[in-house]
C-alpha cells in the first residue's frame, strides 16, 4: 500500500512538473507581447523595452526557465501583471468558486445520471428507451455555450425567472450548474447505461435470478456493483475535468472562478497568472485521480493496489 501511493505520488509529481514546463515554454512561444498588453498601444519603444526587463522577458529562454524553477521550488510563482499581486493568491482567491461550480454540477450528474442510466439497461432497445438515449445522445452533442446560450435566453430573457450572469445569490447558481450538468449527465448515462447492461447479461446474474433473487438486488448490489469502477473512474475524471476550468460556462455566465480567469490573462499574456492557474489545476487534477485509484480496492476486493487478482 504505502509502496504504491508513494510510486503514484511520484508520478503525479512527475506529470505536474512536466505539465508547468511545457506551458512555460508555449506561452512564451506564442504570439503576443506583455510588455505591449500591459502597457498599451500609445507606450514608447523605450517604455516598452523597461517593462519588459522589469519583467525579466529580456533574459534568455532558458535564463527564464531557471528563474523560474528556482522561485517555484521556494513556492513563488510570481506576480500577476494585471493584478499586480501575487499570482498564487489571485488563482486561489478565485479556486473555491470553480470547486463550488465543479462540485455541485458532478452531485446533479450523479443523481440524474445513474438511475438514468440503469432505468435505460433495464429498458434496453425498446421505444422508451430509444427516445431517452436520442436525448442523450443530443446532449452530449451540444456544446456547452450553446447549451449556456439556450438557457440564457429562455430562462433568464424570455422568461426572466434566473439572473443573467454572476453569482450574487442561489438563484444565480442555477443556470451555470445546469449548462455544466447536461453534458456530464448525458455521457455518465450512457456509461452506466452500458455497464449495467452489459453486467445484466453476465452469466453469474442468470444464476442469481434462477435461484429466486429480487431484481432490485440484482440490479443495485450486483450489476451496479460491478460496474461502479468504471463509472466512477468516468465521475472522476469528469470532475477533474471540471476542475481545470469551465472556461466556455464561466464567460457565459459571468461566474468568478478559473475559467474567465484563464481567459483574461491569456488576453493580457499575463504569463505569471497562466502559470499558477495551470499549476493549481494540475494538482487537483492529479489528487482527484489518485484518490479514485485508492478507492478501487473498496468498491471490489479483487482489486488490489499495484495489481488485480481475479477470485
Amino acid at each position: 500500500m504505502l509502496s504504491y501511493v508513494s510510486k503514484r505520488l511520484g508520478q503525479s509529481l512527475l506529470t505536474i512538473f512536466l505539465t508547468v514546463s511545457t506551458v512555460f515554454v508555449l506561452i512564451r512561444m506564442a504570439p503576443g507581447d506583455p510588455a505591449y498588453a500591459l502597457a498599451g498601444p500609445l507606450a514608447s519603444t523605450g517604455d516598452l523595452e523597461k517593462i519588459r526587463i522589469s519583467m525579466g522577458l529580456n533574459e534568455p529562454l532558458l535564463t527564464q526557465y531557471g528563474i523560474f524553477l528556482r522561485d517555484l521550488g521556494a513556492g513563488n510563482i510570481g506576480k500577476s501583471y494585471s493584478f499586480q499581486a501575487p499570482a498564487l493568491d489571485v488563482v486561489l482567491s478565485r479556486l473555491p468558486n470553480t470547486i463550488f461550480l465543479a462540485v455541485l454540477a458532478i452531485l446533479l450528474a450523479i443523481v440524474v445520471a445513474i438511475p438514468l442510466g440503469v432505468w435505460m439497461a433495464k429498458r434496453a432497445d425498446t421505444k422508451r428507451e430509444l427516445g431517452v438515449n436520442v436525448l442523450t445522445i443530443t446532449g452530449q452533442s451540444m456544446p456547452d455555450f450553446w447549451i449556456g446560450i439556450m438557457l440564457l435566453t429562455l430562462f433568464a430573457v424570455v422568461f426572466p425567472i434566473f439572473p443573467s450572469s454572476g453569482f450574487t445569490s442561489w438563484s444565480g447558481v442555477v443556470l451555470p450548474v445546469a449548462t455544466v450538468a447536461i453534458l456530464q449527465i448525458a455521457l455518465v448515462s450512457r456509461m452506466v447505461r452500458r455497464e449495467v447492461g452489459t453486467n445484466m447479461a453476465a452469466p453469474y446474474l442468470t444464476v442469481a435470478r434462477a435461484r429466486g433473487t429480487g431484481e432490485q438486488k440484482l440490479t443495485w448490489a450486483y450489476a451496479m456493483r460491478n460496474s461502479s469502477i468504471p463509472i466512477l473512474t468516468a465521475l472522476g475524471t469528469r470532475f477533474a475535468g471540471m476542475l481545470n476550468g469551465v472556461v466556455v460556462v464561466e464567460v457565459v455566465f459571468n461566474w468568478p472562478g478559473l475559467g474567465s480567469l484563464v481567459v483574461r490573462a491569456l488576453e493580457t499574456r499575463d504569463y505569471p497568472l497562466i502559470q499558477a492557474t495551470v499549476l493549481v489545476t494540475a494538482v487537483l487534477a492529479v489528487g482527484v485521480q489518485l484518490l479514485i485509484d485508492l478507492c478501487y480496492p473498496l468498491l471490489d476486493p479483487r482489486v488490489r493496489l499495484g495489481k488485480v487478482s481475479v477470485a
